[in-house]
């Protein structure tokens, strides 16, 4: 297991997020969205959304995590952005309070693959769900790319599953396929044994 830990994103981090994120996308979903989608992705503007969603979230429970590798320096190797469930959580057709106010959603979960299976993303999620009981949420959900097994397996062994919805989004006119998972959050932190 790696030396590291996870905290609140500074607005400092805005740039290495958005590397992380084009880094991971490239790798992890070349066979799932268009080349020239990932290859035309702009890493400015994806900077100054995360700064954004930093320095200005819609409400004190939209956060913004990062995981630290720590070794002879210390690396941004991934993040976790989450916040109350919203209409982007929702399946098509679903009336807006399918979720309730009770219900988080994650919008992003991403650990660089080559810092992959080190525990950064079991301690982003950790945290995120020690927020989450902080906020009085009950049950969080997150949308996964269909073709994507890594998040799905890696989820799923946390104890999230499909929870029988699905969408597709529409990516340069290309139709991909996802499916929501769901895991509920305990009342209180479960001791590690």
């Amino acid at each position: 297991m790696a030396l590291g830990y996870v905290r609140p994103a500074r607005p400092e981090d805005a740039g290495e997020i958005a590397r992380i994120q084009l880094a991971t996308w490239r790798v992890a979903y070349r066979r799932i969205l268009p080349r020239h989608v990932l290859d035309n992705l702009d890493e400015a503007f994806l900077a100054r959304r995360w700064s954004a969603a930093v320095l200005e979230p819609p409400s004190g429970a939209h956060r913004v995590l990062v995981a630290v590798e720590q070794a002879e320096q210390s690396y941004l190797v991934g993040f976790a952005a989450s916040g109350p469930a919203d209409g982007e959580a929702l399946a098509p057709g679903e009336p807006a309070d399918a979720l309730g106010p009770d219900v988080a959603a994650v919008t992003d979960l991403l650990v660089e693959p080559r810092w992959g299976r080190r525990g950064h993303g079991s301690r982003l999620l950790a945290a995120a769900v020690d927020l989450w009981r902080e906020d009085g949420m009950s049950r969080a959900v997150a949308w996964a790319f269909d073709g994507d097994e890594a998040t799905r397996k890696f989820l799923t062994s946390t104890g999230w599953e499909p929870d029988g919805a699905a969408r597709a989004l529409d990516v340069d006119d290309m139709l991909v396929p996802q499916v929501r998972l769901h895991v509920g959050v305990p009342a209180e932190k479960v001791p590690a044994e």
